[in-house]
């Protein structure tokens, strides 16, 4: 609307107009974010991240994520709907709860590794949470991330088997980018467990998630994209205050891991 306005001004009064290229103000508060973690690698970059990525956050209560993702997750075609993660079902807002054919919230990062439950903090942390179909966040369970298994059937393009479960390949970027995010974030040092990524299945209630080899693969295939960018800005500016740091350098997951 407001290039069209300017285009009518100038045609009106005779003003030639040049457009001028306007810098991303998200990019440049990124660069400012991270300005502690340019340079470093292996356990020094990891440690900078974590220090940039837990201080100034807010943290939100379980029923406050509930009102977080029908912003975080809003499909761009249909403001009153959400994005389901695993499906990718465009469903109503309004739809949450506990019927069978609700959303729910996902944690992705299982809150039975590492036992921290809905609690304030890695429970209600929307860098991982994600509205999901009941039954097929049910059917994931709290299962470790690999590849193979059955096809979910109501959830086409997910496979499970008995201790793992592998997403579709539209979110496998999205899922392995939130597992390490958790795993940064969470190192111990805030009275919950120290949350560690690592290359085995079947984790049960440990603080560790995997597999990791499996994971950087779906990280490499599936870069993020428009959509998980803008989700990871909005969790920045309206939410928590802090940013998903594999989502803005993609190329710091083989630095770390």
């Amino acid at each position: 609307m407001k290039t069209t306005r300017l285009k009518s001004l100038s045609l009106l009064f005779g003003i030639a107009l040049v457009a001028i290229p306007v810098p991303s103000a998200a990019a440049s508060t990124a660069d400012d974010y991270y300005q502690d973690a340019i340079g470093k690698t292996g356990p020094e970059l990891e440690a900078a991240l974590h220090q940039i990525i837990s201080s100034g956050t807010t943290t939100l209560s379980y029923d406050e994520v509930w009102d977080a993702l029908k912003v975080t997750d809003e499909d761009p075609n249909n403001t009153n709907n959400v994005v389901l993660l695993y499906t990718g079902r465009s469903q109503s807002k309004d739809s949450n709860g506990g019927d069978a054919d609700d959303w729910n919230r996902e944690h992705v990062w299982a809150k039975s590794h590492g036992d921290f439950g809905t609690a304030p903090g890695p429970g209600t942390d929307v860098h991982h949470l994600r509205p999901t179909d009941v039954s097929v966040n049910s059917e994931r369970g709290s299962k470790d991330f690999d590849m193979g298994g059955d096809e979910v059937a109501e959830a086409p393009g997910n496979f499970t088997d008995g201790d793992s479960w592998e997403p579709r390949d539209e979110v496998k970027g999205d899922v392995a980018r939130m597992i390490f995010y958790m795993s940064v974030r969470y190192e111990g040092d805030d009275g919950f467990a120290d949350l560690e990524v690592n290359d085995e299945v079947g984790n049960g209630s440990a603080p560790h998630i995997g597999r990791v080899s499996v994971l950087k693969q779906w990280h490499e295939q599936d870069p993020p994209d428009a959509a998980e960018q803008r989700r990871n800005q909005v969790i920045f500016d309206q939410f928590q205050h802090n940013r998903n740091p594999f989502i803005d350098h993609p190329e710091w997951v083989a630095e770390i891991w």
